[in-house]
C-alpha cells in the first residue's frame, strides 16, 4: 500500500492545481502614463518669449510731440520749431495718427502773449537749456487742450547724418514735389534736408506735406532688411541729432508700432488751409490765424482716448 502511494504522488500524470492568474479589477482606475515635462531651460525660455511679446504689444497709446529745430545757434538748442508734429501711437493695434502744425500758426505763448507757435521752443530755450521743450508743451496743451506724454527734438541742420548713415532713403511721388518729377528718388541726407525745408510750393501747407512724405518713407526704409546692418550706425548718429525724454525701456515698443503701422496703418493729417485765416501782424508779420470750431474737432477726433 504504502508503494501504491508514492507511485500515486509521483506520477507525471498526477494530476495538479491550476495556478492562479491575475484578474484586473474593472472599477480599478487603469493608470496614466506621466506627462513628459519640458527640460527647464526650455521652459524658462518659453516664458521669457511669452512676456517680453506680451511687454512689446501691451496696450498703451501715447502722444509724441515732434519738435524739427531750424538753425539753432552753435551749441545750443536755442531755435525755432519750423516743424511741429503731434503723433499717436497705439501698441496693440500698431495704429498711428498724427497731425502738423503750421509753424505761423498765431497761438498764446504762456508768460509770452500771442506769437507764432514755432517761437515757443526759441523763448523758452533762450530763458534756460531744456525750457524750449517745457514751453512748447505748454502752449500745445494751452491750445488745444492735450499734454503730449513725450517729445522728440531732432536738430535739423544735423539730420542728414542719420540719413546717410540709413544709406539713404526712397520718396514715391504722385505729383511733383519740391522740385522732383512724379516717380521714386533715392535721397543722401543733404537732399532729403532741402526736401523737408523746400518752400516752393508757395506756402508752408506744401512744405507739412513734404515732412509727411519723408516720415513714411523714412520709416519704410527701417523696415527693409537691407538696411539692417546699418542700424549701429543709425543709433550713433541718432544719438548726436535726436534729443528725447522717452524711456529707454518705452523705445522698442513705441518703435516697433512705427514700423508695423508704417505697413499702410499711418494716418496723418494737417491742419488745413480751410481751418486759418491769413492775417499780417501790426510788425508785418504774416501769420494764421486759428479757426479754432475747425481745429479743436480735428484733434478730438484724432487724439481720443
Amino acid at each position: 500500500m504504502k508503494t501504491s502511494e508514492n507511485n500515486q504522488s509521483t506520477s507525471p500524470f498526477a494530476q495538479t492545481q491550476p495556478s492562479q492568474r491575475y484578474a484586473p479589477d474593472p472599477f480599478e482606475p487603469i493608470p496614466l502614463q506621466p506627462k513628459r515635462k519640458l527640460p527647464r531651460p526650455i521652459w524658462w525660455l518659453a516664458s521669457f518669449v511669452g512676456l517680453f511679446i506680451l511687454y512689446l504689444v501691451f496696450p498703451t497709446t501715447n502722444t509724441i510731440l515732434i519738435l524739427g529745430i531750424d538753425r539753432a545757434f552753435e551749441n545750443t538748442a536755442i531755435g525755432r520749431s519750423d516743424t511741429n508734429i503731434l503723433l499717436s501711437v497705439n501698441t496693440l493695434s500698431a495704429e498711428v495718427k498724427g497731425i502738423s502744425i503750421p509753424r505761423d500758426l498765431w497761438v498764446k505763448i504762456p508768460n509770452y502773449g500771442e506769437n507764432r507757435i514755432n517761437a515757443a521752443h526759441y523763448f523758452g530755450e533762450g530763458e534756460a537749456p531744456g525750457n524750449g521743450i517745457i514751453l512748447a508743451m505748454d502752449t500745445l496743451e494751452f491750445n488745444f487742450q492735450i499734454r503730449p506724454d513725450y517729445y522728440l527734438r531732432i536738430q535739423l541742420e544735423k539730420f542728414p547724418l542719420v540719413i546717410d548713415a540709413l544709406g539713404g532713403i526712397d520718396i514715391t511721388l504722385t505729383e511733383t514735389t519740391a522740385g522732383y518729377a512724379p516717380g521714386t528718388h533715392h535721397l543722401d541726407g543733404t537732399q532729403a534736408l532741402a526736401f523737408v525745408r523746400d518752400r516752393s510750393g508757395t506756402d508752408d501747407f506744401f512744405r507739412m506735406a513734404q515732412g509727411q512724405i519723408f516720415l513714411q518713407a523714412f520709416l519704410q526704409k527701417l523696415l527693409r532688411p537691407s538696411g539692417w546692418i546699418r542700424i549701429p550706425n543709425l543709433i550713433i548718429a541718432g544719438l548726436e541729432v535726436v534729443d528725447t525724454n522717452i524711456p529707454i525701456w518705452q523705445q522698442p515698443r513705441l518703435i516697433l508700432a512705427l514700423l508695423r503701422a508704417s505697413q499702410g496703418n499711418i494716418e496723418l493729417t494737417t491742419i488745413s488751409r480751410e481751418m486759418v485765416t491769413p492775417w499780417v501782424t501790426d510788425a508785418g508779420a504774416q501769420v494764421l490765424l486759428p479757426r479754432w470750431e475747425l481745429i479743436r474737432p480735428l484733434f478730438n477726433q484724432t487724439f481720443a482716448p
